[in-house]
């Protein structure tokens, strides 16, 4: 696998974790405690670190996988707050999920 695409996977993955981490709460009971806010952290904080480490190693720059990371993000966020939270996105939302997508493009055509 390249180093770009586990870098990509790694992200995203770390960003379905961080969903979890932090709204979790609200949705789960067992996630309000400490215990999984202490938990969690572990490997997500080894996702996103060898998230960067990869992508620095395929652009040679820190700037790239932090743009692309947000843009998984937000993409992440939306998706998983419309299945599990049953917030569907407004349009200024809409709106921001395409400048996120445009955003990973733009950096992945560096």
């Amino acid at each position: 696998m390249s180093k770009i695409l586990a870098a990509i996977v790694f992200s995203t993955l770390g960003h379905i974790l961080a969903w979890f981490h932090m709204n979790g709460q609200f949705r789960y009971d067992f996630m309000k405690s400490n215990w999984w806010v202490f938990l969690a952290g572990l490997p997500i904080s080894y996702l996103f670190y060898y998230s960067t480490r990869w992508s620095y190693e395929y652009f040679g720059y820190v700037w790239n996988i932090r743009l692309i990371g947000f843009g998984i993000g937000t993409a992440i966020f939306a998706i998983m707050s419309y299945i599990l939270m049953n917030e569907a996105p407004t349009f200024k939302t809409v709106i921001c999920l395409i400048l996120a997508l445009a955003i990973i493009l733009i950096q992945l055509n560096n």
